[in-house]
């Protein structure tokens, strides 16, 4: 495959994500749990599109990152929807493992280091800012914790800016551990992602960066 023939490709999933997630926005929003939460859940997809868009001509990304991260949009959206604290999916989870919340705030923060890993490694790898392909997933894993972290400072500042108008959006239910478990599962999901999808990934950007590939 051609380098010109791979770039066309990506209009193509770039342009399908964002009529799903434009599609998804539009029935999470319909009539959510809370509004205001539903607002703050679902932002990070109203950053996140018009980024794709104004970045794509001057840095695409590969299929496999745009379908991960609308993947992770519609955890948020579904969240923000029914509140993280209430999402059936949830409440499965919480009855087949018998736990004593609903898990599915761990889920979101889970793809918080999932797919932040992989957009911090195709950004070393492409412009070759870092070398070496240890320190690359260090670094990644890096980039995941500061995002996560600076994400639980967002949420305590919701929290004393709102008050009481913030426990939905923190979905804490209770538990005093719930930041520190929070970032626990952006880093794992860092690990699970750069450990399965790195040869995947590979495959993608030489296709992306190659003038003949596959």
């Amino acid at each position: 495959m051609t380098q010109t023939q791979e770039a066309s490709r990506i209009p193509k999933a770039l342009t399908a994500i964002s009529v799903l997630l434009l599609l998804a926005l539009l029935v999470s929003g319909w009539r959510p749990f809370d509004r205001a939460t539903w607002l703050l859940e679902v932002f990070p997809v109203l950053i996140a599109l018009p980024l794709l868009w104004g970045s794509y001509a001057r840095f695409p990304l590969t299929n496999l990152l745009y379908g991960c991260i609308a993947l992770h949009a519609l955890v948020l959206m579904l969240g923000g929807a029914y509140t993280y604290a209430r999402v059936p999916l949830g409440f499965e989870l919480q009855s087949w493992l018998h736990l004593q919340r609903n898990p599915y705030d761990k889920i979101g923060h889970f793809f918080q280091g999932f797919v932040p890993a992989l957009v911090a490694r195709e950004i070393f790898l492409r412009k070759g800012v870092v070398i070496g392909r240890k320190m690359q997933a260090f670094l990644a894993i890096c980039v995941v914790m500061l995002i996560s972290s600076s994400y639980e400072l967002i949420e305590w500042g919701a929290a004393v800016a709102l008050g009481q108008g913030a426990d939905e959006f923190l979905g804490t239910q209770g538990d005093p551990w719930d930041t520190q478990s929070d970032m626990l599962f952006a880093l794992i999901g860092s690990m699970v992602s750069l450990a399965l999808m790195s040869r995947w990934h590979d495959r993608q950007i030489r296709c992306m960066l190659q003038p003949e590939a596959g």
